[in-house]
């Protein structure tokens, strides 16, 4: 219902924002370099579903969070960023263990589409309200940590906005930002890849496995797919300050499959794509803050085995815009 709303509000806001003004919307800040650091955390949640023994049909993986520090510079049409998980935890370790975070991007246009490609990876998940079928656990101690589960996705997007006054970067803000408010609509083409493994053992826990279903000793379960999500774009710039928003829905031709360690079973099928992406801040020509936050929904089954994983990004943006030194 959610998305719906959003959609519907970005179509009347770019039908209203249509104009035949064949004047600049954006500026580029082309002969600047851009240094930029950011602070904030991700998620990669995701839920399992089965017809479980025991009465239980659910699953929920959760990892503890913590603070991530990206650097990262960019310059024209190229962005290049690195995030690095600062030490501590967001959550009790007690209750949520320890998790590792692996995060790097790459960001560049090309004519009238922008690219970027995105690697994250979480190491370190629990099983939340694991105590309903575990004996050795209660509800003050409530998850099950299992250590060796990892989270892994890497994806390729490439989007075509149909305004050639709508440029990708003035929506990021780092080389460029808007000068008054408009909208336009979009096709995002998306390659994923993204996995769930348990390096020491099986995804299922023991006491929950049916034997009579191979998919339950399941050790590894993963999808490829390739799609396209259109969607509609709108900004809003008011003075130094400006918002943006994104809201597609789509879907994929997904290929994906589960191993056992012996066994590797591979199927083909249909997924539904939701885009989503809110930039918020204030921008002027030497300096920019924002605040950005990213959705990313993906989801895969095999029969019963429903798995809905989920990538939240939020962060806080900070970058200074320096003029490049002219040759004499």
């Amino acid at each position: 219902m959610k998305a719906t709303v959003l959609f519907f509000f970005l179509l009347v806001a770019s039908s209203l924002s249509a104009h035949t003004d064949d004047s600049l919307s954006y500026n580029l800040y082309k002969d600047k370099i851009v240094l930029y650091s950011d602070l904030g955390f991700g998620s990669a949640p995701f839920n399992f579903k089965d017809d479980f023994i025991d009465e239980q049909t659910k699953l929920k993986f959760r990892h503890n969070q913590k603070f991530v520090l990206g650097l990262g510079m960019a310059y024209k049409w190229f962005s290049l960023r690195l995030g690095i998980g600062l030490p501590g935890t967001l959550r009790s370790v007690k209750n949520y263990g320890n998790v590792d975070i692996q995060d790097l991007g790459l960001r560049f246009t090309v004519k009238k589409t922008f690219w970027d490609f995105d690697f994250r990876t979480y190491k370190g998940f629990v099983i939340k309200n694991a105590y309903h079928w575990n004996d050795t656990l209660n509800a003050l101690n409530p998850n099950a940590y299992i250590p060796g589960i990892r989270s892994t996705n890497l994806s390729v997007n490439s989007w075509y906005l149909n305004s050639k006054n709508f440029k990708m970067q003035s929506v990021l803000g780092q080389v460029g930002d808007f000068n008054k408010s408009m909208g336009t609509w979009y096709v995002k083409g998306t390659i994923n890849y993204f996995t769930i493994a348990n390096e020491n053992g099986r995804l299922t826990p023991d006491a929950l496995i049916d034997s009579s279903q191979t998919r339950s000793f399941a050790r590894t379960i993963s999808a490829m797919d390739v799609g396209l999500v259109p969607g509609l774009a709108y900004a809003f710039r008011k003075g130094n300050w400006q918002l943006a928003a994104f809201g597609g829905l789509g879907g994929v031709i997904q290929s994906k499959f589960y191993t056992t360690g012996a066994i590797t079973r591979g199927f083909l099928g249909l997924a539904p794509r939701l885009d989503l992406r809110f930039i918020a801040g204030y921008s002027k020509p030497n300096y920019f803050i924002w605040f950005t936050s990213e959705f990313d929904l993906k989801s895969t089954s095999f029969k019963e085995m429903k798995i809905s994983h989920n990538y939240h990004l939020l962060r806080l943006v900070a970058g200074i815009r320096i003029n490049k030194k002219k040759k004499n």
